[in-house]
């Protein structure tokens, strides 16, 4: 008989979202009349028609693909060299930061990207993580098998837990103790918090002394709207040689249904091998995309691509300014209901502190049942987001100001 891998059956929990859908069927089945007007704030999914400049360039390509004479078939692996190209020069070197072409990777998903990148990494690795985090982080380690039993409050043993609290602004603390690898994610999710130059200058000062390798998620990073704070860890010096940075398309161009994203390995950033020899993780990844990926499509990449042309720049620009627009409606409604609120600033989530004695999924459940919203509970994303939730920004304008008047008449 065929054996399982054991370490998915540590994860006592269905993952969040699927969870979340259950509640929400649920509720739906029961309220049939409620479930009508039913306003989804909970999952970080775009609502938005994709931008016109981009949905062009999907059909040239997609008509390129219908005639024998400009027909596609495999392309490389890592991204065709017009996307890598004009990601290195548009996101990077036109800001001053070095990176070459072939240290980009494109691929389907961030979030697929912070997960593959564990086949490259040991699982001799002690690994830090926020609290709250992005699940994905901590539940695909435990996946690899890096982590020990889940504990009573949801955390596993063999992960070394940052806490992010109202008291440090919800950005970690460096570790007390020496760490192979952290996830890092700013502006964050769930949060919305950013971290200052300042912050990640000691995070990168801290990776160089201890030869850590920091894991920066950037997904949300074209939401920032504060002039000083970082869109790029290679911002900070000295993160070439200690830092991976994840991006995507999917909240900035709308590419959650067409999937495309990118990882930046720079050729610098060493590991260590079983022996102690130092080796570059650049060609390991290259290996990795090669072997295991056929590759984002043809008309997908040349629609990645026109995200950088005059038209694109300009309608992507549209589509942030139209998500953090709902972003302050719904933080004035959340605080006009008298709860605490952060983020929604620099990133298209609301953190919001529940009212004292109320758990995270009783906010979630009392939400849904009286206001007909979904929200995400905050212990979803581990022990410290207990007694918080998490609101998205992203829909359509009449359904977050319909939110927002829901929200604003709740007396908490």
């Amino acid at each position: 008989m065929a054996y399982l891998n054991d370490n998915y059956l540590k994860l006592k929990a269905g993952y969040l979202f699927p969870e979340i859908a259950r509640r929400v069927k649920a509720f739906c089945d029961a309220n049939p009349e409620a479930a009508k007007r039913l306003i989804r704030c909970g999952i970080g999914d775009v609502t938005e028609p994709l931008p016109s400049a981009i949905v062009a360039a999907m059909h040239k390509a997609v008509d390129e693909m219908a005639e024998r004479s400009t027909f596609r078939g495999y392309g490389p692996e890592q991204g065709y060299e017009f996307l890598r190209r004009a990601i290195a020069e548009n996101d990077f070197r036109a800001h001053g930061l070095e990176v070459a072409d072939d240290e980009v990777f494109v691929s389907d998903g961030a979030k697929c990207d912070t997960a593959n990148i564990l086949d490259i990494l040991g699982s001799r690795n002690r690994i830090a993580v926020m609290d709250p985090v992005y699940p994905v982080y901590v539940d695909t380690n435990v996946m690899a098998g890096h982590t020990g039993t889940a504990r009573e409050d949801g955390t596993f043993e063999g992960l070394v837990y940052l806490p992010c609290t109202v008291e440090n602004g919800f950005v970690a603390d460096l570790p007390n103790q020496p760490v192979d690898l952290v996830y890092l994610c700013f502006p964050n999710n769930p949060t919305g918090a950013v971290a200052t130059r300042d912050r990640l200058k000691a995070w990168v000062e801290y990776a160089l002394k201890h030869g850590t390798i920091l894991l920066f998620d950037a997904a949300y990073e074209a939401f920032i709207s504060e002039a000083d704070i970082p869109h790029s860890i290679y911002e900070i010096p000295g993160a070439r040689e200690c830092a991976i940075e994840f991006r995507s398309f999917s909240k900035n161009a709308g590419f959650t249904g067409t999937r495309c994203a990118y990882t930046v390995v720079p050729k610098t950033v060493l590991a260590k091998t079983s022996s102690g020899e130092q080796r570059s993780v650049h060609p390991l990844w290259l290996r990795r995309s090669t072997t295991k990926f056929n590759g984002v499509s043809y008309p997908i990449q040349r629609a990645a691509e026109a995200v950088y042309s005059p038209d694109g720049k300009a309608q992507c620009r549209a589509l942030i300014e139209h998500y953090m627009g709902n972003a302050r409606i719904l933080c004035d409604a959340v605080k006009s209901a008298g709860l605490s609120v952060f983020g929604g600033v620099n990133a298209p989530y609301i953190w919001v502190q529940a009212p004292k004695g109320m758990t995270s999924w009783q906010m979630f459940d009392r939400i849904l049942s009286e206001a007909a919203i979904v929200i995400t509970p905050g212990s979803g994303f581990g022990s410290k987001g207990e007694g918080y939730f998490r609101i998205s920004a992203f829909n359509s304008r009449a359904n977050a100001e319909e939110a927002a008047r829901r929200l604003k008449e709740s007396k908490w």
